[in-house]
């Protein structure tokens, strides 16, 4: 066999018609191809690579268009003649499907170590599962308990039995992941339903074409390593999506394994791996064996998070994180830009967005563009989603805060005009235009960071607006956030600023709760650096206000990754409290400070943790809703947007919108992209293309509007 990483040839194939042709997404593998995986009598039994028009690569194998095989990573792979009589057979399941391939004349796996040398031999076409088999001998490793990384999809997992304790940590240890959950990959609903407590709805996203990672509530007989998502309510777990994970599952099955830890190939804050050689090299001192194959990847692609929620009247499936299996299928935008356009996006959660009449394709996930690696997969990803849908951008959108990488980005491009969308605004229409609405709304805009028009950092936001402009309503009462940066990984400095907002400025004492966690003098040198404009700016961020409240219940005060303070705050609540602390709305602003002062006198009082999270729950909840329903007979509309990462917090997603229907209020929430940063990219494309010159169908909010920047030519 040649090696993996050989050149091969690519059959000449011309372009021909419009790049406007249908790319799909990457399916799971459908239940006629599993039948043949697992029959000793068929040509393919064990052949990891098999697929069918129905199932199998596809956005992440296309190189070009139009959509056919010598435009995909398997040109290099000719069809033996029962391939060929397959792919030509109209009544055939593989008429056309472009990566047939089968043990004679397609791809194959290897199992090596970072050298690239073999540690088991290919199976040979046609055998039974044997102890030299690749896969068998893989899952005998992770049974054992290597780490090992998995050739997927769209890139590289690293792969560890979930319920082997010194195995997950020393996978924490290497990837330098220390407490941020890891996924899990089980083989089928049965095993699943072993590790979660899920519905039907659940049940149904599991096993969907998309085959997303789904969170949901674990059950507390889950058998799984303590380590393995420390503080989390929830599990993510996904079902095997290919024929190779289905075969890895089942071979690791037989000998007492029925879940891997399946996380993405990587160290903390790059992007996945996907390239051989690169993955050799960036995993080399993590994984202990490679399970790789022959087929490339052309386009990297993280694994899709999804999860249910009941919220706007029933049970909403919430998209955590839009990657494998729904990108790059289009969304409708309303209305339509007059010229193409691209949106960049924010700085965390990267999606770009394209857009060409009444369509618009959103990327995958990106990540933080916060090194050169992730930069350069954002660039790549926008010029082959140009290529491939066949846009030339005119226009440029991008977010106004001038350090944001995509601000630069979208500031470097030659011979387009400009604009610059606020990125609340770009939240609210994100959810507007995915709804087909066009405002105007109220929207309580929650989040952690965001570049406001003043100059400040926005973040707990009530806009009133549509997609050409909206009016800042009102906001989370400002505080200082001592040190900058440094408060999202510190949040015991969110908690010294809002208790010294609520002494009028004076340096608080150390509250009881964090006494042990941070030490006196950093305290008091921090509360005295909240009053310092230069060293200390001013923020109205929601996300920042969880973070102090998680702070002063003892919760936490410092965290690994971005939220995992509220998430842990959440996580602690006592779902049968019924009380609620107190924050004002008055004046247009929601001012927590009695609410703080209350939360601290209950952790002196000795109350539970529980209910002290609950009681902050219920009343945020609460003093939104009163502020949403004001807002809207103001303005004399019925509808309310909810959007932002603080809206990944369930309670406080379901407990507003419920409140809010009781009011008699339209709640849209978002569905199809996320309530993060992952939807900005298309709320800034949905902006541009009502603000452009032939859109008549956006309606603006009556008073006075705050508009985006006016475009500018490059």
């Amino acid at each position: 066999m040649a090696g993996i990483f050989d050149n091969k040839p690519i059959a000449a194939s011309a372009r021909r018609g419009e790049a406007d042709a249908p790319v799909a997404a990457d399916a799971a593998t459908c239940a006629d191809c599993l039948a043949e995986l697992f029959d000793p009598r068929d040509r393919r039994h064990r052949y990891p690579f098999l697929n069918c028009t129905n199932c199998g690569p596809r956005f992440t194998i296309v190189t070009g268009v139009p959509y056919d095989r010598p435009w995909t990573t398997m040109a290099a792979f000719g069809m033996c003649p029962a391939c060929v009589a397959e792919f030509e057979d109209p009544g055939d399941r593989r008429f056309h499907a472009q990566p047939n391939a089968c043990p004679v004349c397609g791809p194959q796996a290897r199992l090596i170590d970072a050298g690239g040398r073999e540690l088991a031999p290919p199976q040979p076409a046609g055998s039974a599962a044997a102890p030299a088999d690749p896969l068998a001998a893989g899952a005998r490793l992770l049974a054992d308990g290597a780490i090992v990384a998995i050739k997927g999809l769209g890139g590289y997992h690293l792969a560890v039995r979930a319920d082997d304790e010194e195995a997950v940590a020393e996978l924490r240890s290497r990837k330098h992941r220390e407490e941020r959950p890891f996924a899990l990959m089980v083989a089928d609903l049965e095993a699943a339903s072993r590790l979660l407590n899920a519905g039907e709805r659940e049940r149904d996203l599991l096993r969907s074409p998309g085959a997303p990672i789904v969170l949901a509530e674990r059950r507390p007989d889950a058998r799984v390593a303590r380590a393995l998502a420390p503080g989390a309510p929830e599990l993510g777990v996904m079902l095997a999506y290919t024929p190779l994970h289905h075969l890895l599952m089942s071979d690791a099955a037989l000998l007492g394994v029925e879940a891997l830890v399946m996380t993405s190939g990587n160290l903390t804050d790059e992007p996945i791996a996907f390239g051989d050689a690169d993955a050799l090299k960036r995993l080399a001192t993590v994984a202990d064996a490679f399970l790789v194959h022959d087929r490339p990847i052309h386009m990297r692609t993280d694994d899709s998070i999804v999860r249910v929620v009941d919220a706007a009247g029933g049970h909403r499936t919430q998209m955590v994180r839009r990657s494998r299996g729904y990108v790059p299928d289009s969304m409708r935008l309303s209305p339509a830009p007059e010229r193409a356009l691209l949106a960049c996006g924010a700085q965390l959660k990267s999606t770009f967005c394209l857009a060409r009449g009444s369509r618009a394709w959103v990327g995958p996930h990106i990540g933080d563009l916060g090194s050169w690696e992730t930069l350069r997969s954002f660039r790549e990803g926008i010029a082959h989603f140009e290529e491939l849908f066949a846009v030339s951008p005119e226009l440029v959108v991008h977010d106004l805060h001038p350090d944001y990488l995509s601000t630069a980005y979208a500031q470097g491009r030659d011979g387009v005009e400009l604009v610059g969308v606020q990125h609340h605004h770009a939240h609210l229409a994100a959810v507007l235009a995915e709804h087909g609405e066009t405002g105007p709304a109220v929207g309580a805009i929650y989040d952690g960071t965001g570049y406001g028009l003043d100059g400040t950092i926005w973040g707990g936001e009530l806009l009133v607006g549509g997609l050409r402009g909206f009016r800042r309503a009102g906001h989370l009462r400002p505080v200082r956030m001592p040190g900058g940066e440094r408060a999202v990984t510190e949040p015991w400095r969110m908690a010294c600023a809002w208790l010294a907002e609520s002494a009028g400025g004076a340096v608080p004492e150390l509250p009881a709760a964090l006494a042990g966690a941070v030490e006196e003098h950093r305290w008091a040198a921090v509360g005295r650096l909240a009053s310092d404009a230069a060293l200390a700016p001013v923020t109205t961020s929601m996300g920042r206000l969880c973070d102090a409240v998680a702070a002063l219940s003892g919760v936490r005060g410092e965290v690994s990754y971005e939220g995992q303070a509220a998430i842990e705050l959440e996580a602690a609540a006592d779902r049968t409290e019924r009380g609620g602390y107190e924050i004002l709305w008055e004046d247009g602003v929601l001012d927590p400070r009695p609410a703080i002062g209350a939360l601290c006198a209950d952790v002196a009082a000795g109350l539970s943790t529980g209910v002290i999270s609950a009681r902050f729950h219920r009343g945020l909840a609460a003093a939104t809703v009163r502020a949403c329903a004001e807002l809207a007979a103001e303005e004399g509309t019925g509808q309310v947007v909810l959007a932002g990462g603080v809206f990944q917090n369930r309670i406080l997603l379901e407990s507003v919108s419920n409140g809010l229907l009781e009011a008699g209020l339209s709640v849209l929430v978002p569905e199809r992209l996320p309530p993060n940063d992952g939807a900005i990219s298309f709320g800034q494309a949905a902006v541009a293309a009502a603000l452009s010159p032939g859109a008549s169908s956006g309606t603006a909010a009556r008073g006075r509007r705050q508009r985006s920047w006016p475009a500018r030519r490059r």
